[in-house]
């Protein structure tokens, strides 16, 4: 039977965005997620209801969690914790936990959030292969990037304004001091008051680039304030890298059309080259990563940008096959 007609039960959806799911688990969560364009839909939701949940954020590998969820749902009946490990083994208080989780999660968003006429109402836009403009509830406004996913409440109702992202997006979010404006990409959160800045996550790094205002960079328990100017990277494997000053405006062309160079180190260039012309820059010798370039690129042709930097640097340039190299 495909992958695409099985149901998938909500227990194991939060076992695997908990990190308990077994090694035969998680394939079987990525493989329905990959089956059908309608189970990736129905996970990103999920994981949006997931992500904006104050539970989500508790570690659940440990007893002691499990001894804080009780005692928020019950604070007149604490539940002493010698009591709970002889009574439960880990497997089976795993169950119920990720069971507690779910409900509570669920009661959570829907009454502190978006909750109309009894039902939960989400807004996904999908940019496909166009950059798409995206006005939310409350004026904020979202440029997509192409390839990018957004999701979203229908109203924002609560004490935050909660936001999924995957792909790449440009902010200008509305002031409002009494509703920060959350958006959760891949496992890093982005919160904000008013404030513009960009935000891409591509092949497990995600970027954050603020041009106004100040905006907080979070991943578990490490954060960054970044100021304008500023720029953060985040990776799946070293987490939340310092911040640093960035060079130029190579991250806004779906926005402007230009690239921005300031000062801008040439491995950088080349790899918005390679997004922006779909194509395939190598740089084959090292001492010239980074070498910095000042200018801005509007409008020519790749082979123009190509005669302006090999000129600049006295760089040679070799096409062999399908890709171009920096010599």
């Amino acid at each position: 039977m495909s992958n695409a007609n099985i149901h998938m039960d909500d227990d194991l959806l939060v076992k695997y965005l908990a990190g308990e799911a077994t090694p035969a688990e998680h394939q079987q969560v990525e493989d329905w997620v990959a089956a059908s364009e309608t189970n990736k839909k129905l996970f990103v939701d999920f994981k949006l209801i997931w992500d904006q949940s104050p539970i989500a954020e508790r570690d659940v590998n440990k007893d002691d969690a499990f001894i804080r969820l009780q005692k928020r749902i019950n604070s007149n009946t604490p539940v002493p914790r010698n009591m709970m490990i002889k009574k439960l083994s880990r497997k089976q208080w795993i169950g119920i936990a990720a069971s507690v989780i779910l409900i509570c999660t669920v009661l959570w968003l829907t009454f502190n959030h978006i909750y109309d006429n009894g039902s939960v109402s989400f807004v996904r836009i999908d940019s496909k292969d166009k950059v798409h403009t995206q006005s939310l509830p409350d004026g904020s406004v979202i440029t997509l990037n192409t390839r990018s996913t957004i999701v979203y409440p229908g109203r924002f109702t609560g004490n935050i304004r909660p936001v999924s992202l995957s792909g790449e997006a440009f902010f200008k979010v509305s002031p409002d001091k009494t509703k920060p404006f959350i958006i959760r990409v891949n496992d890093v959160t982005v919160r904000v008051v008013g404030t513009s800045f960009n935000v891409k996550s591509r092949n497990g790094k995600t970027e954050v680039i603020v041009e106004t205002g100040i905006v907080q960079v979070s991943k578990k328990q490490n954060s960054v304030h970044l100021n304008p100017g500023e720029q953060v990277t985040v990776t799946r494997e070293q987490g939340l890298l310092a911040k640093q000053q960035s060079k130029g405006k190579l991250y806004n062309y779906y926005l402007t059309g230009q690239l921005v160079c300031d000062k801008t180190p040439l491995s950088e260039v080349v790899q918005a080259l390679n997004e922006v012309y779909n194509a395939h820059i190598v740089i084959a010798n090292k001492s010239l990563e980074s070498l910095p370039i000042t200018t801005t690129f509007k409008g020519q042709s790749l082979n123009e940008v190509l005669d302006v930097i090999s000129g600049t640097f006295k760089i040679t340039v070799v096409r062999k096959n399908q890709q171009i190299i920096f010599k």
